[in-house]
């Protein structure tokens, strides 16, 4: 622990933590700022939000990611009202031995 001796340099550094502060409170500011400029501009801010938080993130634990989030949706059936969901669904029933969609246990939209 730092003794008597040392008061400068301790007062130094709380200075400077203080100063890192205030800049960490402006660069905030500016992000709000830039963020209400867009949705004025009709942006969807939390989209835009989720993509820089995407940008931040390494694209293989990314791609990772949304594999997961793409099979844990498969597996709730949130997919099944979409082109996407459709065609996995087909692609399951066939790998399953279904002919048809008719004998599958479900059925799929009339428009698919």
């Amino acid at each position: 622990m730092a003794g008597p001796g040392h008061n400068g340099q301790l007062k130094s550094i709380v200075e400077r933590i203080e100063r890192l502060e205030e800049e960490k409170k402006c660069l905030a500011d500016d992000i709000r700022d830039v963020y209400a400029e867009a949705k004025g501009n009709g942006y969807d801010v939390k989209a835009l939000r989720a993509i820089v938080r995407m940008r931040k993130q390494d694209a293989e634990k990314r791609r990772e990611h949304e594999a997961l989030v793409e099979t844990y949706a498969h597996a709730l059936g949130m997919l099944a009202d979409t082109p996407l969901g459709d065609a996995a669904i087909r692609r399951e029933l066939s790998a399953a031995g279904h002919t048809s969609t008719a004998d599958a246990p479900f059925q799929l939209p009339a428009d698919a």
